[in-house]
């Protein structure tokens, strides 16, 4: 269930026609679920993390595509990380009109269906990915010969591929979690169309299914991980007095400054994703108006962090990675340099055509 699925009453367990009246009291003059003094700061928050995680995750792909010694296995990993941000990017307009307007639901049924897949999918495929690359650190630094002989780059893309077909099917089950469904359902209007849970997702039990689907995304992967660079600390820590020449002291200092970043992207992700996993938490146990309004502000919250999980990577490569300044560094160089000489064709260009005509 992504962060951007808001939670009304109506979509809680039945209550009373009082409380049913109570919470449409809670639709703004503008058809929305929260007051103008929430959406005007929150809209402005989600502009600035779609240009920085649209912008960094753009440059974080073509600075690992163009620059032959980026191609690391890692980066390999990373790069598809990107692709997989920049795809949530997708979803993001969709999310803010439903901050602004939640009724009625004006895109159809397929954007409505495709904007939570895509969602739910990239997400299973980041934390796929993190997994992956933390698995192939743990070889490269405790299993350093082994890890020569079985990671390759070209076993690398075929992983990659993999865990995108993993990640996809797996959340193929949301394509029929949500539609557009009617707010009266004894009379349906155009006006009360909204993008929801269906009713078949909450009749089947389809809903409870991809709750704990995703929660075993998220916990078995984070215990997962815990245990890898629980095995990676304390490899580095009794092997600090064994290295001898400047390779293996540079050797030792790369995996140090990786397994920096990989727990840094962990930890980001792990802060960004709780608060949704307790939003869940909470959605299931709704029961009245107010433990519902407290669910919808949670995912209010979860939301804004859902895209700032989606952005933030770049911005700690950049941070902890003097190898990828460098490399962005170069690629906006070349890029000025490219403008510039542009600029002076056409400058040429004017002056020859002025002096044909004088």
């Amino acid at each position: 269930v992504p962060p951007n699925s808001f939670l009304t009453c109506e979509n809680a367990k039945p209550r009373s026609f009082l409380d049913r009246l109570q919470t449409m009291e809670n639709y703004h003059d503008s058809g929305s679920l929260f007051p103008v003094s929430t959406l005007i700061p929150v809209t402005i928050i989600f502009i600035f993390l779609f240009l920085v995680g649209v912008t960094g995750n753009t440059m974080t792909i073509l600075i690992i595509q163009r620059y032959k010694d980026m191609k690391t296995t890692t980066n390999l990993y990373l790069s598809s990380m990107a692709v997989s941000d920049l795809a949530i990017f997708l979803s993001l307009p969709f999310d803010v009109y439903r901050l602004w307007k939640y009724i009625p639901w004006v895109f159809g049924e397929v954007v409505c269906r495709m904007s939570h897949y895509i969602n739910e999918g990239c997400t299973y495929a980041t934390i796929l990915h993190i997994t992956a690359l933390s698995i192939e650190r743990y070889l490269a630094i405790c299993f350093p010969l082994k890890a020569k002989v079985v990671v390759t780059k070209r076993r690398v893309k075929y992983i990659i591929l993999f865990l995108w077909t993993f990640a996809l099917l797996s959340a193929t089950p949301v394509l029929f979690m949500y539609g557009v469904e009617y707010e009266n359902s004894t009379s349906p209007d155009y006006n009360t169309q909204q993008c929801t849970y269906t009713s078949y997702a909450v009749s089947s039990g389809l809903l409870y299914t991809m709750i704990w689907l995703s929660t075993i995304y998220f916990f078995f992967p984070m215990l997962c991980l815990t245990f890898l660079y629980g095995s990676i600390g304390r490899k580095l820590w009794k092997s600090r007095n064994d290295i001898q020449g400047p390779n293996a002291t540079n050797r030792e200092r790369t995996h140090r400054q990786t397994l920096k970043i990989l727990a840094v992207v962990v930890l980001a992700f792990a802060i960004c994703w709780l608060p949704f996993h307790i939003g869940r938490n909470l959605f299931t146990h709704v029961d009245d108006y107010y433990s519902a309004k407290l669910s919808q502000n949670f995912n209010m919250v979860s939301m804004v962090l859902f895209y700032l999980s989606a952005s933030i990577n770049p911005i700690l490569y950049n941070l902890m990675s003097k190898k990828y300044r460098t490399a962005a560094h170069r690629l906006l160089r070349r890029r000025q340099s490219s403008q510039r000489a542009f600029s002076t064709r056409e400058d040429t260009a004017a002056c020859t055509e002025t002096f044909t005509g004088v």
